[in-house]
């Protein structure tokens, strides 16, 4: 049975008046199968306070995902686990849960050049956000131009209390292009005020031992080291380029066909 038609007014009206837009828009179907299944009183409500907060979640992670600035494609179910070393996947099933983030820990990811590194990283923070974890993506090119803007502007400061807002920050392709000195030292203190307020996520194809070359010089880069690993977790992703493994199977295909033929 249907409400009446003042009745459902008022309550539609109410539903809109206190930003309900779930219930408002489930609350007759509920009523019907309350009815159908003759359902308690507050197992309808239950129904419907569940619609809301569901509606509600999905909403806030949308929100969270536009505000990540993540890279939409490098998700989880894009990348393949099984190319990954056998420590770093036993490491990884440790940080799906995020507690990494509340402890302040630092996640480190090395190895070389296309070995999958940035979408590991990005994958990890697409779950992260999914549990409704504020993460922020930024390359480590752009992330200095924006510290040095901020700088000229006076702005330094509020830049970086503006990020540490965020549970995690990925700085993606540390040392991959040359910085200048001024560059480096905005970025150290970024690291300086980050250090045990909040996760850093990054990814280098450079050791440490190469890390001079892009910090100019040994007391910063020391100092900047020293502050990512005391809390931290190291990912070695010591494996083949994936683009030169991809290669590697057509070639090998190639051959095997010639071979067939």
């Amino acid at each position: 049975m249907s409400a009446a038609p003042q009745i459902r007014t008022a309550l539609l009206e109410n539903l809109k008046e206190l930003h309900l837009p779930a219930m408002r828009g489930g609350f007759e179907q509920a009523a019907q199968r309350a009815e159908k299944e003759t359902l308690s009183y507050e197992q309808y409500l239950l129904e419907l306070s569940e619609r809301e907060c569901e509606a509600r979640r999905g909403n806030r992670i949308a929100k969270l995902l536009q505000e990540s600035k993540l890279p939409r494609e490098k998700t989880l179910a894009n990348f393949d686990l099984k190319r990954l070393p056998a420590k770093v996947g036993r490491q990884l099933k440790e940080l799906f849960n995020g507690s990494f983030l509340d402890r302040k820990e630092n996640l480190l990811v090395f190895g070389n050049p296309g070995a999958g590194k940035s979408h590991l990283l990005c994958a990890l923070a697409h779950e992260l956000v999914g549990q409704g974890r504020r993460m922020k993506y930024v390359t480590c090119a752009m992330l200095v131009q924006e510290l040095l803007v901020a700088k000229r502007d006076l702005q330094l400061s509020q830049a970086i209390k503006k990020l540490a807002k965020h549970d995690g920050l990925i700085i993606d392709d540390m040392g991959y292009v040359q910085q200048s000195r001024e560059e480096m030292e905005v970025l150290f203190t970024l690291l300086a005020e980050r250090y045990e307020r909040g996760s850093v996520l990054l990814s280098s194809n450079l050791p440490f031992s190469k890390w001079e070359g892009i910090f100019k010089d040994p007391m910063t880069t020391a100092a900047a080291i020293d502050r990512l690993v005391h809390h931290c977790v190291i990912l070695e992703l010591n494996i083949l380029s994936y683009r030169m493994e991809q290669a590697k199977k057509n070639r090998d295909a190639a051959t095997d066909n010639g071979a067939a033929e």
